[in-house]
């Protein structure tokens, strides 16, 4: 059983770096924006 878990792995693996170098890699979710307090008394 081991050994077909380690094959599914390397199969997951390799189908992923597959898609990768067709259609690019994976795509990253933007970054969440962080407010950043502004003082307006001075203006």
């Amino acid at each position: 059983m081991d050994f077909i878990d380690t094959l599914l792995d390397k199969l997951k693996e390799l189908t992923q770096k597959i898609i990768d170098a067709l259609l690019g890699p994976e795509v990253q979710p933007e970054p969440e924006l962080i407010p950043i307090p502004v003082d307006r008394s001075r203006y």
